[in-house]
């Protein structure tokens, strides 16, 4: 008999594209798992599910399985605070729905299942709260495990060789559709989920931005610089990417200088060689 009769679920973060952003923790973590379970985005994001595969078989330990599942469908469309909430929520809904079939029928009593998490579980990712779903239907039983991975933000702000806050200052992080409600405040503003190229809207030739698309990966785009300067470089840099690879995964950075900011001969950069004054 099992002396151990539970299901254990592993919920992996692996960074932000990166491979080399695994932590020794979840290295550890892959390979005690038997079976990993992958939600498809569709063929325009295959190089996702590409290099998750290939993280298995660089660190996961034979005999395991993948079973794979198509990630439900996001009404995106939606407008307002309340529409969007709403949206997310049937999102959700109809993700944990298929969490809970996985992990009942595709993971044995006293086996060891992985989900692996994009940048770090507790940032901006829905799967914790969908497992705490799962588990309030109690259908299925489960132990689950977090393993914190390195999170767009942060290597964000290594790329560009930047801290992400200024000395005594506070940093908020925030997804877009608030940015435009609140605007900027006393506080360094790391964005999340643009769609809509809110920086556009920020006004103030003291702001600057250190934005990254697919930080970490070989397609990876940086560009720094005081906002006026850069806007509408980024604009065209995302719509060339987005029109290349189908989507685009992109965060960024807006700090507010009291005083004059330094930078190249026309204050901006790629990359990480746009420096602003030290924080």
């Amino acid at each position: 008999m099992n002396p151990d009769p539970r299901r254990r679920l592993l919920v992996i973060g692996i960074g932000a594209g990166d491979p080399d952003h695994l932590t020794l923790a979840a290295v550890k973590a892959i390979g005690r798992a038997d079976v990993f379970f992958v939600l498809g985005k569709g063929p325009e994001k295959s190089s996702l599910t590409d290099l998750r595969r290939r993280m298995l078989d660089e660190h996961a330990r034979p005999p395991f399985r993948v079973v794979e599942a198509e990630d439900p469908w996001r009404d995106r469309a939606q407008e307002g605070r309340s529409g969007y909430t709403a949206a997310v929520h049937d999102w959700r809904s109809r993700r944990a729905d298929v969490y809970e079939r996985l992990i009942r029928d595709e993971l044995e009593p006293g086996r060891t299942g992985a989900l692996l998490v994009w940048g770090d579980p507790a940032l901006y990712d829905s799967t914790l709260g969908i497992l705490a779903e799962v588990e309030e239907r109690g259908t299925v039983a489960f132990d689950t495990e977090v393993v914190p991975g390195v999170s767009s933000v942060s290597a964000l702000a290594a790329r560009h060789r930047i801290t992400l806050n200024q000395v005594g200052r506070p940093v908020r992080i925030t997804p877009a559709r608030r940015l435009r409600e609140e605007g900027l405040d006393d506080a360094d503003v790391v964005v999340m989920l643009d769609a809509g190229e809110s920086f556009t809207e920020v006004a103030g030739d003291g702001v600057w931005i250190y934005w990254g698309a697919y930080v970490g990966t070989p397609d990876e785009i940086l560009v720094s610089g005081r906002l006026p300067d850069v806007a509408e470089r980024i604009s065209r840099l995302r719509a060339e990417a987005r029109a290349r690879h189908g989507w685009i995964m992109d965060t960024y950075l807006l700090r507010t200088f009291d005083g004059p900011v330094g930078g190249g001969a026309d204050g901006s950069a790629d990359g990480a060689s746009g420096r602003a004054p030290s924080v």
